[in-house]
């Protein structure tokens, strides 16, 4: 009986080591596993074209001058260890799949896409076909672009990407997105990332998600910041991924403006109540826009390792604790697994 109870204890083992060994981020440039991804920003943008849903289309960029604008933007954070850029930027809101894969392959950093939908800003960003179909019928889009990549580039989605108003109350529009990622999830594992901001919206998405059947765990709080620190540990504690996303070196260093003392405070809170296993980090940076000359302003993706990490340390965070937020909480959001309610 002995030998047999330790025959189960090593086939336990094998199978675990097996199913870690299998989790895998999905590139523009094809899948890798997640312990592969080493240090990932996990929100930025290469472009984002404001122009609206019925007007916007690769026709508005040329791709050769977006990478070059780019480009040295990407070096400068590969130089500071990033291995892995996840480019948030939603279908009809400027996402070009093509643009990353010559980007990654130019840099030699991953970046990961997305498929779904941006309902903020008064669903500007919503394709016309939204407003009448079903949630069943928006997520089979966005299931399809994940079994058979998008618009024909051999290109796959890694994770789902929408947005919802900072409203407590989701509007039936929102509503229906949500319920179409929680779909979307459930048939193909992909982290669904939203565009949030307060608290309200979160934990109405998160109603949604569990009445789904998704676990809070396939859910990035995204733009954390303008939420509250009772909020991020309630959140944190039901599983979901806290995002701090809008991280930069400001002039002007008080609480109210949102710069790095303002995130190494917010971050200093979480470690006490050990919550730093649930949170994620990045900059929401680049930003190269078609509508203005040369792309306009573009911020570059440097200000943690130059600014935050340093102001970190001084509140006595270890190399581990910067390890988590930046290597290991990501490879364990965004690796390509079911997350539901059993």
């Amino acid at each position: 009986m002995s030998k047999f109870i330790l025959f189960l204890i090593s086939c336990f083992f094998v199978t675990s080591c097996s199913q870690n060994s299998k989790q895998e981020l999905i590139t523009v440039t094809g899948k890798i596993p997640v312990e592969e991804m080493g240090i990932c920003l996990i929100h930025e943008h290469i472009l984002v074209d404001f122009i609206g849903a019925d007007s916007t289309g690769y026709h508005r960029w040329e791709r050769s001058e977006v990478i070059e604008r780019a480009l040295p933007f990407l070096l400068e954070a590969k130089k500071n260890g990033v291995k892995t850029f996840v480019e948030c930027t939603p279908a009809y809101l400027g996402r070009d799949p093509l643009l990353y894969k010559e980007l990654s392959e130019k840099s030699g950093i991953n970046i990961v896409t997305n498929t779904g939908y941006y309902g903020a800003r008064d669903n500007k960003f919503v394709p016309k076909h939204v407003f009448q179909d079903t949630p069943e019928a928006i997520a089979k889009i966005w299931i399809d672009e994940y079994n058979n990549g998008i618009e024909g580039t051999g290109i796959f989605p890694g994770f789902i990407k929408i947005a919802v108003e900072r409203k407590d109350t989701l509007s039936p529009m929102h509503a229906k997105i949500v319920k179409a990622a929680a779909i979307a999830h459930k048939a193909t594992g992909l982290t669904i990332v939203s565009h949030t901001g307060t608290d309200g919206p979160a934990f109405a998405q998160l109603e949604i998600l569990k009445n789904e059947g998704v676990s809070p765990e396939a859910f990035v709080w995204t733009h954390a910041q303008h939420g509250t620190i009772e909020g991020y540990i309630k959140a944190a504690k039901q599983g979901t991924w806290i995002s701090l996303d809008n991280i930069q070196k400001l002039s002007d260093q008080s609480d109210e403006s949102r710069g790095i003392a303002f995130y190494a405070k917010i971050l200093t809170e979480l470690k006490k109540v050990n919550l730093l296993h649930k949170v994620l980090i990045s900059h929401d940076a680049g930003w190269y826009n078609p509508g203005q000359e040369n792309g306009g302003k573009f911020r570059g993706y440097n200000s943690i390792f130059d600014d935050l990490i340093p102001a970190l340390k001084e509140n006595g965070f270890s190399d581990d604790d910067i390890d988590l937020m930046l290597v290991k909480n990501p490879q364990k959001a965004y690796a390509v697994r079911l997350r539901v309610i059993k």
